[in-house]
């Protein structure tokens, strides 16, 4: 099993070695150092004298550019190099928070409280209201209890989607305020 076999999926179709299948390629050295242009069977050569790849880099070219480089260690930091650019994404997580016509002001209090923090994290909140059986005829009770999350919650973020009805649902959507509008 050779490097390229457990490439990642979400990167780019790279061809390594025996998969270039130009006439010439400009080949350039472990060392960035310029090697010339030679036909692939001799530049495949030359990767094997330093033990690495030849990896072609700029397919468009006119001839095609192949680097002689580690093909596992590239795709190793490129791995790397994605997983860090995820990390650092904070936020845009969407956090639930479900309420019934008849909760109590307490417990009212408490959920609107972990909106509040999801929010201060950056996060998305989707506030649920559920109706169950009789308590569809109280919809008017909804719209006053959506109302009231968010006045409560208006500093901390603005709607993104107005309250609505989906089934047997209200649902709104809050969205972190921007920096710019804080």
């Amino acid at each position: 099993m050779s490097l390229r076999d457990n490439k990642p999926q979400n990167t780019k179709r790279m061809r390594v070695n025996e998969d270039i299948r130009e006439r010439e390629v400009r080949v350039i050295g472990p060392e960035s150092e310029q090697m010339g242009i030679m036909s692939p069977q001799d530049a495949i050569a030359k990767s094997v004298e330093y033990g690495l790849d030849l990896v072609e880099v700029a397919p468009a070219a006119k001839p095609p550019v192949c680097r002689i480089m580690d093909f596992g260690k590239y795709k190793y930091e490129l791995s790397r190099k994605e997983r860090t650019l995820k990390s650092s994404q904070k936020g845009g997580h969407l956090k639930e928070v479900k309420f019934r016509p008849y909760t109590g002001e307490h417990d009212l209090v408490f959920k609107i409280n972990h909106a509040r923090d999801f929010l201060e994290e950056r996060n998305k909140v989707k506030i649920t209201l559920m109706f169950r059986g009789r308590e569809m005829a109280y919809k008017q009770k909804g719209w006053e209890i959506m109302a009231q999350i968010q006045k409560r919650l208006e500093e901390f973020g603005q709607p993104e989607y107005p309250p609505k009805f989906e089934g047997r649902n209200m649902i709104m959507v809050l969205a972190p305020k921007s920096a710019k509008g804080e």
